[in-house]
């Protein structure tokens, strides 16, 4: 059977879930494209349905293997115009999936790690995702965010991370500046984020520590700065006086590992 409707309840279904409340409802988010089908395989995600485009001209281009693989799943065919009722990637390449949102009970923080990272208020979902790639190429399994960040599960999200969803758990604070606390007290040095500062990132050492990344308009908030063992500074050698919050992870994270790489 293939879907041909656009008003399909199913249709209507995977449409809902572009939308952050239906998300939580459902506890399922979307992944488009043949890369991100395969990182979902390949890193064990709970996979409930798995839609394939019958009748696009771009179906020719999944591999066979991966077709393989799909169909060890629920897999539902759907006309194009069904199919592009259910993404918003411009391009598509005719396939997308529903996955399982991971179990809360697993956010957990492990404070065992070295490195963590911690985002006060991210609000782009564009530099959200990057961020979580970078998080992945420098093998971070959790990063800490507090409660108003860009949800994970924003499509636009997913698809930036090019599947370090599935290997970067994401812990939500429901009160960052007590989790900071906690953190101090497992003797774990806060590094924030801060214009006004004079130490530049090279000045310090980063062994067991935190660095937290600030808002994209307003930088780290009072109440995290306060709590702050040092604040730090990415030195501008030209006029720009700051970097895009995405740049800047990636060129804290890699300074503070830099010994380990």
């Amino acid at each position: 059977m293939v879907i041909t409707s656009k008003d399909n309840d199913f249709v209507k279904h995977v449409k809902k879930l572009k939308e952050k409340k239906f998300r939580e409802e459902y506890n399922e988010f979307l992944v488009e494209g043949i890369k991100m089908i395969e990182e979902a395989i390949n890193e064990d995600a709970v996979i409930k349905h798995i839609v394939v485009c019958d009748d696009c001209k771009t179906q020719s281009s999944i591999p066979s293997d991966l077709l393989y693989e799909i169909a060890k799943y629920d897999c539902i065919y759907a006309s194009e115009k069904a199919f592009n009722a259910m993404t918003d990637v411009s391009n598509p390449q005719g396939i997308l999936a529903i996955i399982e949102k991971y179990p809360s009970e697993e956010n957990q923080i492990d404070f065992k790690d070295d490195l963590f990272l911690v985002l006060d208020n991210i609000q782009d979902p564009g530099n959200m995702g990057t961020i979580l790639r970078t998080a992945d190429s420098l093998n971070l399994k959790q990063i800490l965010v507090s409660k108003g960040t860009a949800d994970q599960y924003n499509p636009k999200v997913v698809r930036s991370t090019m599947g370090a969803i599935f290997r970067v758990k994401v812990i939500e604070c429901e009160d960052l500046t007590k989790t900071l606390k906690e953190l101090k007290r497992h003797k774990i040095k806060i590094y924030a984020t801060d214009l006004k500062t004079d130490k530049s990132i090279y000045d310090v050492s980063y062994e067991k520590s935190a660095i937290v990344i600030g808002n994209e308009a307003n930088g780290v908030s009072t109440e995290v700065l306060n709590l702050a063992d040092e604040k730090i500074k990415i030195p501008m050698l030209g006029k720009t006086e700051s970097l895009n919050a995405a740049v800047a992870t990636s060129v804290i994270l890699y300074e503070a590992k830099r010994p380990n790489i």
